[in-house]
């Protein structure tokens, strides 16, 4: 189970998808909002579940280690404003070529994006 809100910030494997099967259901069954530099796929889940992410990046994104830098800083991105997402849902982010070359502010700030344009962020107060 994830940390709390006032804990250490974590990405159990209890958090993530892992099966094909879970990445298809949410492509098939879930909301597709695009923004920036990446996709996201939402499956909204029942109550008693736990939010839960999946990452994709092809070969249109680049080389092996533009692919696996492009996951890290999506993977960080849903790390750091994972208890600001209402939940719970399962989400697949997918990676643009666009971004190849991209520091990770600019990443989260088109992660904010696509999760205030799907209406999933929290509202403050």
């Amino acid at each position: 189970m994830a940390a709390s809100p006032t804990g250490r910030l974590g990405l159990p494997r209890s958090s993530r998808l892992k099966q094909r099967r879970e990445f298809a259901q949410a492509r098939a069954r879930g909301r597709r909002v695009v923004c920036g530099c990446l996709i996201v796929n939402v499956l909204r889940k029942g109550a008693d579940e736990v939010t839960r992410l999946g990452v994709v990046t092809s070969r249109k994104v680049g080389e092996a280690v533009a692919r696996s830098r492009a996951r890290r800083l999506l993977r960080e991105s849903f790390r750091l404003h994972q208890f600001e997402i209402e939940g719970p849902v399962d989400l697949v982010l997918v990676a643009r070529p666009s971004i190849a070359g991209k520091k990770l502010a600019e990443v989260e700030r088109d992660f904010l994006g696509v999760m205030a344009q799907a209406g999933l962020l929290k509202q403050a107060g």
